[in-house]
C-alpha cells in the first residue's frame, strides 16, 4: 500500500533554499521502516528532492550497479559518515516534483510490505521497486494510448476471469507476462494464452502484432482469449477495474503489491487515473484455439523473406476453433 508522503513534502519545503557544503546532504528524519530511517533529504547544491534510507546491517555489493531512469536516479550515500548503507533516491533537475512524489510514497509503501522479512528484504524491495519505475519511466511516464489502455482492460478481466476460474492467484499473477512485451499475455502450464480486446460492434476483429503471436510452434498448445467491450454508462473505467482485481485478490498485501508492480511496467500508475474516463461494459469473450487452418500468419506459412507482419483477423470467421475456457485450461494442464 502506498505511504502517505504528506511529512516527506513538508520537510523537503522546510529544506527548499537551505544552504550546505558542496555534496552534502540536509536532511529531516520523517519515519522508519523496521529498523531502517528514513529521511526526506535535498543534495547540495542541485536542491532537488531526496529520499534517504539508512540501512544499519544490510549491505549492498561494491559492484552492484544501481537503478536510474528519466527524472530520478539512485546513487550511495553516507550524510553522517557512519560507514551503515546509506541509499538516496533523489529527483534529477528534469524530473516531475508530482511524479516523483508518486515515486516516493509507492517505494516507501513497498518496503513497508516486506519488513516482515528482515532488513536485506527491504533494501532489496526498494531497488526491485524503483527498477520497476524506471520500466516506467523508460515508456515516457505518460498516460496510456487509447489503445494500449483496451489492451490492459482486456488483460485484466481476462486475470479476473481466470482467478474465478479456480485458477490460484499467486499461478496467475506469476503468468501475466504480457506487461514484459512478451509474445504471448499469458503463459500457464505448458502453453500459453495470448488476450485481445475489441470495442467494435461489426464482426470482432483483432490485430496481431507480429508473425510469432499466435505461432503454436513458439508455445503450445496455445490459446487466443477475445474479449468484446462496448463504451457505456454502467461500465467500468480502467481504475475502477484496477480496484476490481485488487479486490479480487482478497486484499493480500503481497498479491496486491505484485499486481502493481506488474501494472507499472505495463505503464499503469495511479496518478493518471483522472485521464482514463472511458467506461467499459463487457460484452462477450470467446477462446480459440491456435491449430492448423486457424485463419492467421506465422513463419512457417508467409513466403520466404517476409520476416515481420502487423494484420487483422475478423474472429467471426473462426467459429470452428472456439472452445470454453475450461476446456482450455485443461488443454494447458492448469488445475481449476
Amino acid at each position: 500500500m502506498r505511504r502517505p508522503i504528506d511529512e516527506f513534502v513538508a520537510a523537503w519545503d522546510a529544506l527548499s533554499g537551505s544552504r550546505g557544503e558542496e555534496g552534502g546532504w540536509l536532511g529531516i528524519a520523517v519515519t522508519s521502516v523496521g529498523k531502517c530511517e528514513l529521511m526526506a533529504a535535498r543534495r547540495c547544491p542541485g536542491n532537488e528532492e531526496s529520499l534517504l534510507v539508512r540501512f544499519p546491517t544490510a549491505r549492498l555489493g561494491s559492484s552492484e550497479r544501481l537503478p536510474e531512469g528519466r527524472g530520478f536516479e539512485v546513487v550511495r550515500a553516507d550524510p553522517r559518515g557512519d560507514g551503515k548503507t546509506w541509499i538516496a533516491l533523489s529527483r534529477k533537475e528534469s524530473g516531475s516534483p508530482e511524479l516523483f512524489s508518486e515515486m516516493v510514497g509507492d517505494v516507501a509503501g513497498a518496503m513497508d510490505a516486506s519488513t516482515g522479512e528482515g532488513e536485506d528484504a527491504v533494501l532489496r524491495t526498494m531497488l526491485r521497486r524503483v527498477r520497476m519505475w524506471q520500466q516506467f519511466m523508460s515508456r515516457g511516464a505518460v498516460p496510456l494510448s487509447p489503445e494500449a489502455e483496451l489492451g490492459l482492460v482486456g488483460e485484466l478481466v481476462f486475470m479476473v476471469a481466470l482467478m474465478d476460474s479456480g485458477i490460484s492467484t499467486e499461478e496467475v499473477l506469476r503468468g501475466w507476462v504480457g506487461p514484459d512485451d512478451a509474445l504471448q499475455d499469458f503463459l500457464l502450464g505448458d502453453g500459453a494464452i495470448e488476450v485481445k480486446a475489441t470495442m467494435s460492434s461489426s464482426g470482432f476483429p483483432v490485430k496481431i502484432a507480429s508473425l510469432e503471436q499466435l505461432d503454436d510452434s513458439v508455445a503450445s498448445p496455445l490459446f487466443l482469449a477475445a474479449v468484446r467491450f462496448a463504451r457505456e454508462d454502467d461500465g467500468l473505467t480502467l481504475p475502477e477495474i484496477v480496484a476490481e482485481a485488487e479486490q479480487r485478490l482478497g486484499g493480500e498485501p503481497g498479491s496486491v503489491d505484485f499486481l502493481k508492480e506488474r501494472l507499472m511496467v505495463a505503464g499503469y500508475t495511479e496518478l493518471h487515473s483522472r485521464h482514463y474516463t472511458r467506461r467499459f461494459k463487457r460484452k462477450e469473450m470467446r477462446v480459440f484455439s491456435m491449430s492448423e487452418g486457424f485463419p492467421r500468419l506465422t513463419t512457417g506459412t508467409v513466403p520466404v523473406g517476409v520476416t515481420r507482419a502487423l494484420y487483422e483477423i475478423n474472429l467471426d470467421h473462426a467459429g470452428d476453433f472456439l472452445l470454453d475456457l475450461e476446456a482450455a485450461l485443461k488443454l494447458l494442464g492448469v488445475n481449476g
